[in-house]
């Protein structure tokens, strides 16, 4: 007899699609509203936010832990990540 409940898969899947979903929603409504901090321009064209590029990568976690990406895309988002992370001006 099969379990009706969620399983730990799924869930991941649908936090990891929130969280995307918030990303996207905060960048439109940074877009809609002009800053004017310097900040650096990362790869996408975006400035790049630290809370962000965080989100980015519980969502490369997620999708590795998922199987839906392999361990070399996984590492290189990683990387790429982490590297825009280091590179963003530390806030006193």
């Amino acid at each position: 007899m099969a379990s009706k409940g969620t399983t730990y898969d799924k869930l991941q899947r649908e936090r990891a699609k929130k969280a995307k979903a918030a990303l996207k929603r905060e960048r439109r409504q940074d877009r809609s509203t002009d800053t004017s901090e310097a900040m650096p321009i990362g790869d996408n064209g975006y400035q790049d936010n630290p809370d962000d590029l965080l989100a980015h990568l519980t969502i490369a976690h997620a999708r590795f832990e998922a199987n839906e990406i392999n361990f070399e895309e996984f590492e290189e988002l990683k990387t790429g990540l982490l590297e825009r992370l280091a590179a963003l001006p530390i806030d006193s």
